[in-house]
Formats: structure tokens, sequence, C-alpha cells
């Protein structure tokens, strides 16, 4: 019951802000797609840079859109409205506010990448988007959900949150194989850069997008993160910590 009533929470919340969630989704990946995908046409392979740069638009929709519906909402109920001090008390168990939160933050981030697919309808680029395209779309949403939990525990004000935007999402949504690939990065800070969950994320729908197989490394990495970050959420809330 802990669950539902997060995810009820977060279904009000999107339902209030339907079109103000719908339209800050729209905007930016649009941006991206007409100035980018105008501006460019071909990649080092001879293929549309569509093909290349719709998959990776998309994966960069559920990281935002994942990431900014947990970070500053947890963040605003943490130091303003004292919400976490009455979950503390309630019967509710803490893991179900937490997994809440986390599926909660993910719908929001697959919803942001299903309107990136609708509006790139039209275009009849042939790319394949499936139920393991949703699925790595859900799975991403959820590392980030869980990485926006993490660093609204340690924000000590509100405007610590658009600074983690700033900080960390901002550079992976253009360094993370989202807008070129990362093969021509130095040797050493490749590695880095592919190692991080956008990255994978990425790779992967841009490869099952186009048919071929996407491997299982990816996915293990993506569960590593998700494990790692939830496990200091979790920690962080039961120890009571920074709340």
């Amino acid at each position: 019951m802990g669950i539902i009533t997060v995810l009820w929470e977060k279904w009000v919340e999107f339902r209030r802000d339907f079109y103000k969630i719908t339209v800050a989704a729209m905007i930016s990946p649009l941006m991206y797609l007409i100035i980018f995908g105008m501006g460019i046409q071909t990649t080092s392979h001879g293929e549309p840079y569509l093909h290349f740069l719709i998959p990776g638009i998309v994966a960069m929709a559920t990281m935002t859109g994942s990431f900014s519906a947990v970070a500053q909402n947890m963040t605003v109920q943490r130091l303003y409205e004292k919400a976490l001090d009455q979950v503390m008390v309630s019967p509710t168990p803490l893991w179900q506010f937490i997994l809440g939160q986390i599926i909660g933050g993910s719908l929001r981030g697959m919803y942001a990448g299903t309107v990136i697919l609708l509006l790139t309808l039209p275009i009849r680029t042939g790319l394949v988007f499936n139920g393991w395209s949703f699925l790595l779309m859900f799975l991403n949403g959820t590392v980030f959900s869980t990485l926006a939990l993490v660093l609204s525990f340690l924000s000590k004000s509100y405007a610590d949150a658009p600074r983690y935007t700033s900080y960390i999402i901002m550079p992976m949504s253009f360094l993370c194989n989202t807008f070129f690939s990362t093969d021509q990065m130095p040797a050493g800070f490749r590695q880095v850069i592919g190692f991080l969950p956008l990255s994978q994320t990425s790779r992967m729908i841009r490869a099952i997008s186009a048919g071929e197989d996407p491997g299982h490394i990816g996915y293990v990495i993506l569960l590593l993160y998700l494990a790692i970050f939830t496990g200091i959420s979790i920690w962080f809330i039961y120890k009571k910590k920074n709340l």
C-alpha cells in the first residue's frame, strides 16, 4: 500500500500539471532534433544522422524526465514541507516509500521518452522501438530516479537541485553517446564515459532500433548502478542521515 500511495501522489501531480510536464518534456529534445537533425545530415558511416540522434534523444529524455521528477520534489518535501518526518512516524515501510519514488520517477521518464517517439513518428526513419526499448527506458529511469533520491538527501537547500542538474545531468546529456559517438574520444576518457548509464542506454536503444543485438553487458551495468544508488538511498533514510 505504501508503494501505491506514493504512485498515487505522483499520478495526482502528473494529472494536475499534465500540460506543463508534457511541454517541458518536448521543448529541449525537440529543439535538439530540429537543430542537430537539420544541421548534420550524415554520420561518419554514411547513415542519416537522425538514425543516430533519435535513440540518443529518447534515452536522454528518460534520464532528464526521471531525474527532474524526483530531485526537486524530494528536496522540497525533505527541507521545507518536512514530509519525510511524517513518513518516518507512519506505518508505511520506508523501503516502500523509496520504491514508490523510484517507480514513479521512472514512469515519468518513460512518458518523456514516449513523447519523443510520438513526435518523431511522422519522420518514418524505419527505426525499431519494441518492448526491449521500453524496458531500457524504464531501467534507465530507475537509475536516474535513485540518483535523484541520493542527491536530494545530500541537498542543503532548494537551490542544490538545479546545481546537480548542471554538474551531472547536463554534461552527460552531451557526452554520453547522445549527439555523437564516443568512439572518437581519447582512450581512457572514452572508457569512463562509456561506462556511464546514459552511454549504455543510448548504445543499446540505438542497437535495437537498428535491428541489432544490444548485448547483455549494458543491462548488467545499469542494474549495478541501480543497486548502488538504491543501497545508498536506503542507508540515508534508515540512518536518518541528512534528513
